[in-house]
Formats: C-alpha cells, structure tokens, sequence
C-alpha cells in the first residue's frame, strides 16, 4: 500500500474518532441539563412548612363573604383587594350583632403571657353595658376571688374579696389600674367585654389594612371545648416589622348567635420557641345573652354573694 493511501485512510480514522467524542460529549452535555431541570433532584420542590395552628380545623382561604339580612356594612378603610378586607367586613358584622345585646353571663376563660409566663385564669363573669357593670367570681387560680365594678359608683373603684385566709382583709377598694391589679392583667376591667375584645381587633386590623405582607385564612369548623360551633377568621404576619405587634390573630365569631366570643393573639416566634407563643387570648364560653341583670347583680349586699 502507498504511503499516500495509508495517511488518507488514517485521516478518515482520526475523523471518526472526532465526530464519535463530539457525540458522546453532547449527549452527556445533554444528560447534565435534563438532571438540573429535574426538580425531584434539585430539591427545588421543597416548600417550607406553614406555621402550627391551634384548636382550629379545615383551613381554606378567604374568598367571600355574604351578608345574612342584607343589611349593608360599612366599607372597611382600606384596599377592596387586600387580604384584612373581607375579615373586617365580618368583624362589622359581629359589631352589629352585639348591638342589641345589653348584658350577659358567661364563663371568661383568658390567657396572658407575662414574661415567659403564660398565666390563665377562669371567672364566673356578669357584665351589664349600662350603666358599665362587672361582676367577677375566679373558679381556678385565686378561687373564690370576687370583684365588682360599676361605673360611677365607689368613686369607680374596684371591690375586691378574697377567699381563705385572705378575707381576713375584708372588702379592698383599688383604682381599676392600680400597680398590684395590674400585675396580673394585660388590661383593667374597664376594658373587658366583648364589645372591647371585638373593637380591638377591628382597630388593629384597620391598621394593618394599610400594609402588605399579610396572609388570611378562615377555618369555617371551628368549635370551643365549650361546644359552641364557629366560623375563625386568622391574620398572619409572616416577618416581624414595627407595624406588627402579634404574628398571628385569630378572631372566633359563634355561627349560632353571630357574635365573636374569642379571641387568640400569638407572638413572633424566638429562637427556642417550638410554636408561636400565646399573648392574650380570651374566651367568653356558655354565653348567655339578654339575661335582664339588675343592680342587685352588683350590688356587694347580694346574699349570693362573700362581699362582707
């Protein structure tokens, strides 16, 4: 074979080899690309875990809202389009259901955190809008505590008695917003009730209506350890801003009755906390509507009643 044969037919072998490699390395180029669009291998697909609910079930966003008489609520202050909107507009609601309620009695249920101490107290509660009357009878902690209010009467001081050894004391005058009552309460007794709790909420999610970075849930099967059935409506926050004073709200409206009975207001949460902390939340259970009380439901002299 001729020299000049044996170096074309090497040149066609060297050509090969070439369009052999390019293939090889294109088809693993090609290999790479699909592994890096795959998300199952990427671990794109991995989504954080919502944040832990309390006591509430059937979590589904808020779409609509629809009013049960027709009656036509106020708009609420800010964007039809943001997402506190249509919970006000059912927390106006619950503000015009209370508007014929004139008194009630109810078991308070309230939580409060002071410091890292969540402290929850129950009491046999009797309140009257006009004239503002309180009647408070503490089942657990402080058992036998009772307190009365009225407005206008003992130079609006408070009347307290204790049980036990306490009582030795006998009936103590104290400024709703004494230093010692205080202690033990996130808000004076001139601040409780439904009206307030609910008034709270609105004002709170007024203001937050002005603001972005806000996610709503309902939770239409919502239902108290009392029994009672509700509809929650939850705000969340999910980053800490000036703003925002609570991570999470949820506003608890009975279906029955219309009214909103509770309320949870839980913290950011820190750095070794497992869930977001519990600030204040209030219950007013086995609620009890327009029961006719009478100044003799806050009268110290009531047999019913320790006051000596």
């Amino acid at each position: 074979m001729s020299i000049r044969v044996m170096l074309m037919n090497r040149s066609r072998l060297m050509t090969a080899v070439l369009v052999i490699a390019a293939a090889w390395m294109g088809s693993l180029s090609l290999a790479v690309i699909v592994r890096a669009d795959d998300p199952s291998k990427s671990g794109t697909q991995d989504k954080p875990k919502p944040p832990p609910q309390t006591a509430v079930k059937e979590a589904s966003p808020v779409t609509s809202i629809a009013s049960s008489d027709g009656q036509e609520l106020p708009k609420p202050p800010i964007d039809e389009a943001h997402p506190l909107y249509l919970p006000l507009q059912e927390a106006y609601k619950a503000r015009e259901a209370l508007k014929v309620v004139k008194d009630y009695e109810a078991n308070f249920v309230k939580r409060e955190l002071f410091g890292r101490r969540l402290q929850s107290t129950t009491m046999k509660l009797k309140l009257r809008e006009e004239p503002f009357s309180v009647y408070l009878k503490f089942v657990d902690t402080s058992a036998g505590r009772e307190v009365l209010y009225v407005q206008g009467r003992n130079n609006n001081n408070l009347l307290i008695h204790e049980a036990g050894l306490k009582s030795l004391a006998g009936t103590v005058f104290r400024a709703p917003n004494a230093a010692d009552v205080m202690a033990e309460n996130h808000y004076p007794v001139t601040m409780i009730g439904l009206k307030y709790m609910l008034d709270k909420v609105i004002k709170q999610w007024e203001d937050e209506g002005k603001f972005g970075e806000v996610k709503t849930q309902k939770y239409p099967s919502a239902k108290l350890p009392s029994g009672e059935e509700c509809i929650a409506y939850e705000s969340l926050h999910p980053t800490p801003r000036n703003q925002f004073k609570f991570h999470i709200t949820r506003l608890w409206i009975e279906t029955k009755s219309g009214l909103a009975i509770r309320i949870e207001q839980l913290g950011f949460p820190q750095k070794n906390d497992k869930a977001p902390p519990v600030i204040e939340e209030y219950t007013y259970a086995n609620l009890k509507t327009n029961v006719k009380l009478t100044d003799a439901d806050f009268d110290r002299g009531n047999r019913s009643y320790a006051f000596p």
